[in-house]
C-alpha cells in the first residue's frame, strides 16, 4: 500500500503554530503588499476565497481582517526536514513532492511496523505530538488514489481505499479530481459530456484517444483505476531557488544588485545546509508587463560557495539588463544540476591562493552566526540596501 501525507496549510500552521494568537484567525502568507502573492492560507482565511498564487490586492479585498504574513522559508524548510525525519522511522521509500507532502511505499516494513492503516495513524499522531501539526494522510494501492484520498476529508483527514473499494470510492468523483485535469483540461471534458469518473471509466479507450490523443488514454486509464507508477526516491532536491517581488517597479542596478546578492545567500546557505553542490544557476527576470524571461550558466566546477553565486548571479543580470532594460517586477536566484557534497570532483592546485579556502571558512562562519542569531545578523555588504528595507518594514508592520 501507499501512503499520501500532506501537511495542512503548512506555511499558515506553521506561523499559527510558532504564534498561538495567530490559531483561528484568517492567516495569509505573504501578499502583504498589493504586489505581493499570497503563497499560504489558513482554512480560516480559504473561507472567504483566499487560496496560493492569488494577488494579495484581492485577499485584502476578500477579507480584509485578514492577518499578513512575511513568508519565512528557510524556518519552513526546517520544519519539513522535521516531517521528513518522522517519514524516515517507518520506510526509507519516500517520493518527496514538496516541503509539505511526499508518498510514501510501506509494502516492505509492515513487519516491523504493522500495516499501512497502523503506520499512516502513528505517523500522523507523531507529527501531531511532537511538531504540534496537522496532517492529512491518504492511504490506496495506487499513487494517485492515494493522494486523492489524501484530499477528500482536508485538514486532519484520514482516508483508506483498499483494492476492492477502488471502483466505489472513483465513479462519483468529478473529473478535476483526475491527475493532469486542470481547469482547461476540466471545461474540455464537460464539453464532451464527461462529467464524473464513471463517465470516462464505461466509455471505450479508444473513443477518449480518439478525441484527446495520449492524454484521453492516461485519463482512461486512471478511471480505470490502473496506475503503474510507482514511489521513486528522491535522493537530490532538482533545485533550490528564492525570488522577490518588488512593491515598485526598480530600474536601478545598483537596487538590483543588492537584491540578486541577498538571494544568492539564501540559495548558497540553503545548498550548504543541504549538503549540496550545484554546477548551475539561472536567474529569473520578470518585467513590468510580466513578460518573464531566464537565463543561466553551467559552472566549471560544482560549488557551495555563496560568493561564486553571487559572481554569476550578478553576471546573468547585467546580460539581462543590457537586453531587458525596463522596469523589473521580480527577480529569482536558483541552483540546478544539484550533487552530493561528498560526490568526487576535480581538486584545484591554487584553491589556497585563489582565496577559495578563505571564501568557504567566512560561508561557514556566516552560517553559524545565522543559525544562532537569525540570517539578518551576518550578511554582505552587497546586500544591505534590500536588509536595511526588510528591517525598515518590519519595524513600520510589526
Amino acid at each position: 500500500m501507499i501512503l499520501h501525507i500532506d501537511m495542512d496549510a503548512f506555511y499558515a500552521s506553521v506561523e499559527q503554530r510558532d504564534n498561538p494568537d495567530l490559531r483561528g484567525k484568517p492567516v495569509v502568507v505573504g501578499g502583504g503588499s498589493p504586489r505581493g502573492v499570497v503563497a499560504a492560507a489558513s482554512y480560516e482565511a480559504r473561507r472567504y476565497g483566499i487560496h496560493s498564487a492569488m494577488p494579495g490586492g484581492r485577499a485584502a479585498e476578500l477579507c480584509p481582517h485578514a492577518v499578513f504574513i512575511r513568508g519565512r522559508h528557510e524556518h519552513y524548510a526546517e520544519v519539513g526536514r522535521s516531517v521528513r525525519e518522522i517519514f524516515l522511522r517507518y520506510t526509507p521509500i519516500i517520493q518527496p513532492l514538496s516541503l509539505d507532502e511526499a508518498f510514501l511505499d510501506v509494502s516492505g516494513v509492515t513487519r516491523l511496523h504493522g500495516d499501512a492503516e497502523t503506520i499512516g495513524r502513528t505517523i500522523k499522531q507523531t507529527i501531531a505530538e511532537e511538531l504540534d501539526l496537522t496532517a492529512s494522510v491518504g492511504i490506496a494501492p495506487l499513487k494517485f488514489v492515494a493522494k486523492i484520498a489524501s484530499d477528500i476529508e482536508k485538514p486532519d483527514g484520514f482516508v483508506v481505499v483498499r483494492e476492492d473499494q477502488l471502483r466505489t470510492f472513483l465513479d462519483p468523483l468529478p473529473v478535476s479530481r483526475l491527475w493532469g485535469v486542470g481547469k482547461v483540461g476540466q471545461e474540455k471534458l464537460h464539453r464532451h459530456g464527461y462529467r464524473i469518473f464513471a463517465d470516462i471509466r464505461t466509455r471505450p479507450c479508444e473513443t477518449l484517444r480518439v478525441q484527446f490523443g495520449s492524454w484521453g488514454e492516461h485519463l482512461w486509464r486512471l478511471a480505470n483505476g490502473i496506475d503503474e507508477r510507482r514511489v521513486v526516491v528522491d535522493h537530490l532536491a532538482k533545485g533550490i531557488g528564492h525570488e522577490r517581488t518588488f512593491e515598485e517597479d526598480l530600474t536601478d542596478i545598483e537596487s538590483l544588485t543588492a537584491v540578486v546578492s541577498h538571494l544568492s545567500e539564501q540559495v548558497a546557505r540553503r545548498l550548504r545546509r543541504a549538503r549540496r553542490f550545484t554546477s548551475k544557476v539561472t536567474l529569473k527576470y520578470r518585467r513590468e508587463d510580466f513578460k518573464t524571461f531566464t537565463r543561466a550558466r553551467t559552472l566549471k566546477q560544482p560549488t557551495d560557495s555563496t560568493t561564486e553565486i553571487f559572481h554569476v548571479a550578478e553576471q546573468l543580470l547585467g546580460e539581462m539588463r543590457s537586453r531587458q532594460p525596463r522596469g523589473v517586477r521580480l527577480v529569482g536566484v536558483s541552483l540546478g544540476s544539484l550533487s552530493e557534497i561528498d560526490a568526487p570532483q576535480q581538486l584545484s592546485l591554487f584553491a589556497e591562493e585563489s582565496g577559495q579556502v578563505a571564501e568557504a571558512t567566512v560561508d561557514r562562519l556566516s552560517d553559524r552566526v545565522s543559525d544562532l542569531i537569525g540570517k539578518a545578523g551576518l550578511y554582505r555588504a552587497s546586500s544591505h540596501p534590500v536588509k536595511k528595507n526588510d528591517q525598515e518594514n518590519k519595524h513600520a508592520n510589526p
